[in-house]
């Protein structure tokens, strides 16, 4: 009995092939009430339009939130910092994933330039949150495929999340911009040892020692105290390196020891200049000659002093969207930080 031998005849002719699309979608950046200056450059860094949306808070507090314009399949990035107030940003954060992932948006990443809840990172008293948790759990419930932040309280905060994670750093940035000054004579000062690896990494992007200081701090009431620098800093300027600002007591203290120590002129540069009320004044009147911030939170509690100068990170989180929308690694925009 003979066998049947497959067909050798071409096979008949179909629907043309389209063109290849890539299956992540059109990009879609939107821009969240807590940075709409930053999303609008990082926007503009990019080359697209700002995809319009709105949010707004009803007089009894309520958030709402609106994207007028078609997502669905689409790669979308929410611009949406976590500072004060941090809260209501928050919330709003939440609902904008919501909407999105409601919208049937093809992904949805969660774009935190400042996240001001990393501070609580771990269960160091009696009966309290671990609040970063909650929070990362509240984003993934909400629905987001993946986080893009910059310079976390502590790099441990990603382990929190299921979802990835992409963590930038601004010190890149602000080494940059420092090193077109030319300061000579330059060491790196971390207030406390609790940003000594911080530090080392600035020291090592810019060539120069690194000190530490040794900081105390006995409360919830954000006056710590300096007791000492390890290492040396006479006839040295000194530039005072940390995550973020709040009440700038730390980066003050440490800049008169500094001082006291032979130090000449101090510096100081932080990721995220958080400053609450009369932070900037109280930078403005102390011994830091110039204060290096990035934009990554806006509405500032009070005017920014002349010694407070802010250098831009849009370019930065514009080439990490760009990288996560095509696909391709983000670690290669640090080539110094491979070990980690």
């Amino acid at each position: 009995m003979s066998r049947l031998r497959p067909s050798l005849a071409a096979p008949s002719v179909g629907p043309r092939p389209q063109p290849f699309q890539a299956p992540q979608g059109d990009m879609a950046i939107l821009a969240g009430s807590g940075n709409p200056l930053l999303a609008q450059s990082i926007a503009n860094a990019l080359g697209v339009r700002l995809t319009p949306c709105r949010a707004h808070i009803f007089s009894d507090g309520n958030v709402f939130v609106r994207i007028k314009e078609n997502v669905r399949g689409r790669d979308t990035f929410i611009i949406q910092g976590v500072h004060h107030p941090v809260n209501d940003n928050f919330m709003e954060l939440l609902f904008w994933v919501d909407a999105l992932k409601r919208a049937s948006a093809q992904q949805v990443t969660a774009v935190i330039p400042f996240f001001s809840y990393a501070k609580g990172d771990k269960k160091d008293e009696p009966r309290v949150s671990i609040r970063a948790r909650v929070c990362a759990d509240a984003i993934e419930a909400a629905g987001a495929d993946r986080v893009l932040t910059m310079d976390l309280h502590s790099p441990q905060i990603q382990g929190f999340f299921s979802v990835p994670v992409d963590h930038l750093y601004a010190r890149h940035v602000l080494c940059e911009h420092i090193q077109s000054l030319g300061i000579s004579d330059l060491v790196v000062c971390s207030p406390d040892v609790g940003f000594a690896k911080g530090a080392s990494a600035y020291a090592n992007i810019l060539g120069v020692p690194v000190v530490i200081g040794n900081k105390q701090r006995v409360d919830h009431s954000e006056n710590p105290e300096v007791l000492e620098v390890i290492g040396n800093v006479e006839g040295k300027n000194v530039i005072l390196v940390d995550d973020f600002a709040i009440t700038g007591r730390s980066l003050i203290s440490m800049g008169e020891v500094c001082r006291e120590r032979g130090a000449k002129d101090i510096y100081a540069a932080v990721s995220h200049g958080v400053l609450s009320k009369g932070a900037a004044a109280r930078i403005g009147d102390s011994l830091i000659r110039k204060m290096f911030i990035t934009d990554t939170v806006e509405n500032p509690v009070d005017p920014l002093p002349a010694n407070i100068e802010t250098v831009t990170v849009a370019p930065l989180f514009a080439q990490a969207i760009r990288s996560i929308h095509d696909r391709s690694s983000i670690s290669m925009l640090f080539p110094e930080d491979k070990a980690e």
